[in-house]
């Protein structure tokens, strides 16, 4: 099927998509592009603890995304100093097909919040596009230390009104 044709969708997040979500977040290249990640993507213990507490909080939302039914990442929100958030984590593999753009078009249904908000690092082009083609604005830029560079880096903030 053409990936422009390709079924997106959102569900809860099932045990099944634990363990391709665990490789999805401590692909190298994506943790460099997400910049703002865990310590050390590659713990394990660490991982599963964060994900149970995301799926038994009842004030964030946490989706899976599937692509024809296949698990090719996450989508939530959640809030942070009085302002909702949105995130999202879509696997390499399926990087550059709409995926994100399309899960997070749903979340936008799921989520009546407005404004709501978004940050990226600054140098990630493709996350900050996926942003701008929903909707959002950049209103700013904030310096935060990055996990997975080592240093503090430019963070873009978008808005969604």
């Amino acid at each position: 099927m053409d990936a422009t044709m390709a079924e997106v969708e959102l569900r809860d997040v099932e045990d099944g998509d634990l363990d391709a979500l665990f490789e999805m977040m401590r692909d190298p290249e994506s943790v460099r592009m997400a910049a703002f990640t865990s310590k050390d993507p590659n713990d394990r213990t660490a991982f599963d603890a964060h994900v149970a507490r995301l799926r038994s909080s009842p004030e964030l939302t946490f989706l899976a995304i599937t692509r024809d039914g296949e698990f090719a990442g996450t989508v939530g929100s959640f809030e942070m100093e009085g302002d909702t958030e949105v995130t999202y984590w879509v696997g390499r593999a399926f990087w550059g097909q709409g995926i994100a753009g399309q899960a997070l078009a749903l979340l936008l249904q799921i989520v009546p919040t407005r404004p709501i908000h978004a940050r990226a690092a600054s140098d990630n082009a493709g996350s900050l596009r996926v942003l701008e083609k929903a909707g959002f604005v950049i209103t700013g830029t904030d310096t935060g230390y990055a996990n997975a560079r080592g240093a503090e880096i430019e963070e873009t903030i978008l808005r969604l009104s």
